[in-house]
């Protein structure tokens, strides 16, 4: 599931390329023409890129090939952080009255001279790099495609209406919830008289049996007693009007067929309205279903566009009064956008029914009864499954008849996003809903790999986290950075990918569905590694790690590469233990992003933030009560962006105040939380006020129960 990273990565990279900052950088070192080179080279690389999204189930050797311009990204961003890194020296050098200093910068690697042949050997090996996999991509048959087009999303197979009532397990009690709206006059109707359409969602994360429930209901005998017509759409991800009024002709002339006497002399004829206009197809709606009482069911619909959906409501409500639309969705706010009773939230299967569930599938009639021990692993397995009936038969099904011990206990103890998924198994399922999330959506959601299964996220720490890393962007450059990644939070509880969402005012929790959870893990695994005692390989090319267990670190489990860019330490004070390993392991990064959280008994900083100085852009250091002071080193920190510190409350300052001026790329500085930093940086009036007014950003609050 690499794919998507790569482009991001490749479009992350040309950002880079097409910045005013890098342009004037690459011409004050002579090598414009080299970056300009790669520029146009990766630019075609990432649209045949695209092309390799839609046949990356055809060969491996694809998946190579697209690791292999990973690699050369990384490369690429190391080369231009060198040049970077090279201008900061330079303008330290240039402030700096010491000759000692200056003589020193012109016998080491930094002169300008050493340095520039330097950059010139790894600028041609990444430009012939690149040349190479951009021919390799036309061995394999690829295309550029537009990139406006993006990735291809993954469609979801057309559903039908039949269904065998007897295989559905565990939904009586939600069908006859559903029935009794059905059948209750239109909450917002005025009677006989009344013309607006009755909408009720059925809402909840993929894979949970919305479809199999709307299926159970269209089929039960109490429908063709209240409606003539019985209409069913499957909409999915294209959401086009005339082809929804097509489909719903088709399925009303189906009903009308079916409810009618069997015909003596072949087939009925269907008209063809395929070639009709709008207007046509809409007129030809209207004889079809005027005066009918219907029940129209627009399955899977994935629209977020209200003008769309008001504009189809409008067509469709020819019916007779008391006629309603059943929906099926996986997203909250498309559900309230939609209906017009409250959504129905679908919950999970009940553990005994996810049992049945999974013996159906795993076992042909009467076999479980043999195999007594089987069943009581498969209680253990379908737990993981968290009441979704998809998930159960994925297992279920993988088991078929195999009676080998071994491999149900593999299953039992294994996560599900490491176990092999087929097209229409659980992951794929909801993959969907990913491949459906814009751009900045998918690049925070992997985030929630690097936590732990059922952890609590307080927002304010996953936002501050992604706005670090750059993932929150204003588009006018004036909105509120931490408004938008609650935004982003917001959007992504509507698309049913968060669950028991707490907001308390001042701050708010949430949870990550477990299969969810699995998800985040399938779509990032080579990007994204949470290190526990379970960790046996880290990737290469992982760039973003997280520590969660004490005993998972062993330094020959650790890559000796520099692709990786970010370390958190989220879970409660684990991850400093083994210091010695970290000492050796970050010496060979170039670490971006570093997460601090938790650490009850720090009192001072470990010895390998030294080895992050050059390169580190965000320190994040939250709920380290006994911490006094920040790191010496945070001196030479001449790349650092943004300094997040959260409830420390005995910090006192930040630096010496006569050091503050090193930290020139300083640009956003948040305190929470921390009373005596509070009282000695507070904005116009705390001593150390004037050392970070120049600060682009500043964001010191009150510490609660201080106010007087």
């Amino acid at each position: 599931m690499a794919e998507k990273f790569v482009f991001d990565i490749a479009e992350s990279l040309l950002k880079k390329l097409t910045s005013y900052a890098y342009q004037e950088v690459s011409r004050a070192y002579g090598v414009y023409e080299d970056l300009q080179r790669i520029k146009d080279t990766l630019t075609i690389v990432k649209c045949l890129l695209l092309d390799a999204e839609e046949k990356k189930n055809q060969q491996y050797a694809l998946h190579e090939w697209q690791r292999q311009i990973q690699y050369i990204c990384s490369d690429a961003e190391y080369v231009l952080e060198e040049f970077e890194l090279q201008d900061k020296r330079k303008q330290v050098v240039k402030a700096s009255r010491s000759t000692s200093m200056k003589v020193r910068h012109f016998f080491s690697t930094s002169n300008p001279l050493a340095f520039r042949i330097k950059m010139a050997h790894q600028i041609k090996d990444i430009r012939d790099r690149l040349d190479k996999v951009s021919t390799d991509g036309t061995k394999f048959g690829l295309t550029t495609i537009n990139v406006e087009s993006r990735l291809v999303v993954q469609r979801r197979e057309m559903t039908y209406p039949d269904v065998d009532a007897s295989s559905v397990i565990g939904r009586e009690s939600d069908k006859e919830e559903i029935i009794k709206l059905l059948m209750q006059p239109h909450p917002q109707g005025n009677g006989d008289g009344d013309k607006s359409l009755c909408v009720i969602p059925i809402v909840g994360i993929g894979g949970l049996g919305k479809t199999t429930l709307a299926k159970f209901v269209f089929n039960d005998k109490r429908m063709d007693q209240i409606f003539q017509l019985k209409m069913w759409v499957c909409v999915s991800n294209d959401f086009d009007i005339r082809k929804i009024i097509i489909k719903t002709i088709n399925s009303a002339t189906d009903s009308i067929f079916s409810s009618a006497s069997a015909p003596t002399s072949g087939l009925i004829h269907q008209e063809n309205i395929n070639n009709l206009d709008i207007v046509q197809v809409v007129s030809r709606l209207r004889q079809k279903n005027s005066g009918q009482k219907f029940l129209l069911v627009l399955d899977d619909v994935w629209n977020e566009d209200r003008a769309n959906w008001i504009e189809l409501k409008d067509l469709i409500k020819v019916g007779a009064p008391g006629s309603k639309t059943m929906v099926t969705t996986r997203n909250n706010s498309m559900a309230s956008m939609m209906g017009n009773v409250p959504p129905y939230v679908l919950e999970g299967l009940s553990p005994k029914s996810c049992l049945s569930l999974f013996v159906k599938w795993a076992f042909k009639d009467g076999q479980e009864e043999k195999h007594p021990n089987l069943v009581e692993i498969g209680e253990e397995i379908v737990k993981k499954c968290q009441g979704v009936p998809l998930a159960v038969r994925t297992l279920g099904s993988s088991l078929f008849s195999n009676f080998d011990l071994s491999k149900w206990e593999f299953v039992r103890d294994s996560e599900i996003w490491n176990l092999k998924q087929k097209k229409d198994d659980i992951l794929p399922a909801l993959k969907l809903s990913y491949d459906q999330m814009p751009f900045y959506l998918r690049q925070c959601f992997a985030y929630f790999s690097l936590q732990p299964k059922d952890y609590t996220f307080l927002c304010d720490d996953i936002t501050s986290l992604w706005i670090s890393l750059g993932l929150v962007q204003s588009l006018n450059g004036r909105e509120n950075l931490e408004s938008i990644a609650r935004e982003y939070i917001d959007e992504l509880h509507s698309r049913s990918f968060l669950q028991d969402v707490n907001d308390f005012g001042s701050f708010c929790v949430f949870k990550v569905h477990d299969l969810i959870h699995d998800l985040a893990l399938y779509v990032s695994r080579e990007d994204f590694v949470a290190v526990d005692s379970h960790t046996r390989n880290i990737p290469q090319q992982v760039r973003n790690i997280s520590i969660v267990e004490n005993d998972s670190l062993d330094n020959d489990l650790f890559p000796k590469s520099r692709s990786v860019r970010s370390i958190l330490f989220p879970v409660l004070g684990v991850g400093l233990e083994s210091e010695s390993v970290l000492d050796i392991w970050i010496q060979t990064l170039r670490m971006r992003n570093l997460h601090l959280e938790n650490f009850l008994e720090l009192l001072t900083f470990p010895r390998w933030i030294e080895d992050t100085t050059d390169t580190l852009e965000t320190l994040i250091v939250v709920n380290c009560p006994n911490l006094k002071n920040l790191p010496k080193c945070l001196i030479t920190m001449s790349r650092l962006k943004r300094l997040y510190i959260r409830e420390c409350p005995l910090l006192r300052r930040i630096l010496l105040p006569s050091d503050m001026h090193h930290l020139t790329a300083l640009e956003d500085l948040q305190i929470y939380d921390c009373p005596e930093l509070y009282k000695n940086y507070q904005p116009q009036c705390g001593k150390y006020w004037p050392m970070i007014a120049h600060i682009k950003s500043v964001s010191i609050e009150e510490p609660s129960g201080e106010e007087e």
